[in-house]
């Protein structure tokens, strides 16, 4: 579906419905489980803002798939990011509901670009404890890195241009659940 436009406009492309977000959400829960041969010691963080509700929708398809929960939390990373304006307050409090010492982390988020979101969410977790290990789950990868950081779980990779945009929207923040690409 594109939204038709003329010359110079913008045009936005859905890439992905609701109903690809939920099976690909499915297909992540599966390889967070599979990998880790479980849950034991598995506590899921979301990357706020839409991080945070994925983290929770993957909580809950675990809670389906195995029948147990797992401890559920998230992080506003705002405070550690590198490369943008610091004079303003963060969009919501972090929730870790558990000492992270000797545990399999599990950050979540919608989408990794230049990766400087998840290299604020890795120095965020120091107060937290020491994981034994930390894993990232992407709903979306668009490649473009400007840091050493790759995804153990991604969703789908969408090859983009630095001047393009991705916005994912999700029932819990936008009301829909869709992904586009504005060209």
């Amino acid at each position: 579906m594109t939204t038709p436009g003329t010359a110079g406009e913008q045009t936005d492309v859905v890439i992905f419905e609701a109903e690809d977000i939920e099976r690909t959400l499915k297909r992540l829960t599966h390889e967070l489980i599979e990998f880790n041969q479980g849950l034991k010691d598995v506590v899921l963080l979301g990357i706020v803002t839409r991080g945070k509700s994925l983290a929770a929708r993957v909580g809950h398809l675990l809670q389906q798939m195995e029948g147990q929960d797992v401890p559920l939390g998230y992080l506003d990373v705002t405070l550690y990011r590198d490369d943008t304006s610091q004079t303003f307050k963060p969009a919501s409090e972090s929730l870790v509901p558990v000492d992270l010492t000797g545990k399999k982390v599990v950050l979540i988020d919608d989408v990794i670009f230049s990766g400087r979101s998840v290299r604020a969410a890795l120095d965020a977790l120091n107060g937290y404890g020491r994981p034994a290990s930390v894993q990232l789950m992407v709903l979306l990868d668009r490649g473009h890195r400007e840091l050493p950081i790759r995804p153990d779980y991604v969703g789908k990779n969408i090859p983009t241009s630095t001047h393009e945009r991705v916005f994912v929207q999700l029932k819990e923040t936008d009301g829909q659940d869709r992904v586009l690409l504005r060209k």
